[in-house]
């Protein structure tokens, strides 16, 4: 696949300094069945339709469904759609969306309701991803033919069963919700961050490439 399409300049640099290489070997294995996924619908030239789930779709599940959009088109795979859900619906945790503005996406809030509505540009004239807390079969979301990603434990603890669901993915982070309300929230969000976009890059990096 060709790369570097144009992102945004700040948001381009970013991923450019990612560190792939430094992606543990065991983790590397938890990643491979999504790779798998991505490689197989495109080799079939069909959409590949991932669902980002955590229990509450409000952190990681949100920066999972940001990097992924951006980084398919990064690495110009156009059959990719990204969405988000979780076993329960609360609201997008306004820090994601200060640390997605601070890493360079273009953040809007175009609903001031309890559970807010955010578009994410990654790019000038490419549509916005949109954030907001759901379930994760709200009709939003798609309903068949997809990955559920499950970005933590307990909503793959908490999801025996997916409906419509092509491939069910384990693929958790830590909850960098342990450090809200401390002087290290901001510095744990962007951990979050950076890996989430880091494994992700290693992912897209890898359809098309001949090596998965």
């Amino acid at each position: 696949m060709s790369t570097s399409q144009s992102l945004f300049p700040q948001l381009e640099n970013i991923i450019k300094n990612l560190q792939p290489a430094n992606i543990p070997a065991e983790r590397k294995e938890i990643l491979r069945p999504l790779i798998d996924f991505i490689s197989l619908k495109v080799e079939n030239k069909q959409e590949v339709r991932l669902n980002f789930i955590c229990t509450h779709n409000s952190r990681r599940s949100h920066f999972s469904q940001v990097w992924a959009q951006s980084l398919a088109f990064y690495f110009g795979i156009k059959s990719v759609v990204c969405y988000s859900g979780g076993t329960e619906s609360t609201a997008l945790f306004p820090t994601v969306a200060e640390i997605l503005r601070n890493s360079g996406f273009i953040v809007y809030k175009i609903s001031e309701a309890k559970n807010p509505v955010y578009a994410v540009k990654y790019a000038e004239n490419e549509h916005p991803v949109i954030g907001f807390s759901k379930k994760f079969d709200d009709p939003f979301n798609p309903q068949s033919g997809f990955a559920a990603v499950m970005t933590c434990s307990g909503a793959e603890s908490e999801c025996p069963f997916i409906r419509g669901a092509q491939e069910r993915i384990p693929m958790s982070f830590e909850d960098p919700k342990a450090f809200d309300h401390t002087s290290r929230q901001a510095e744990k969000y962007q951990e979050t961050n950076l890996q989430i976009a880091t494994e992700l890059y290693y992912v897209f990096s890898k359809i098309g490439s001949g090596e998965n």
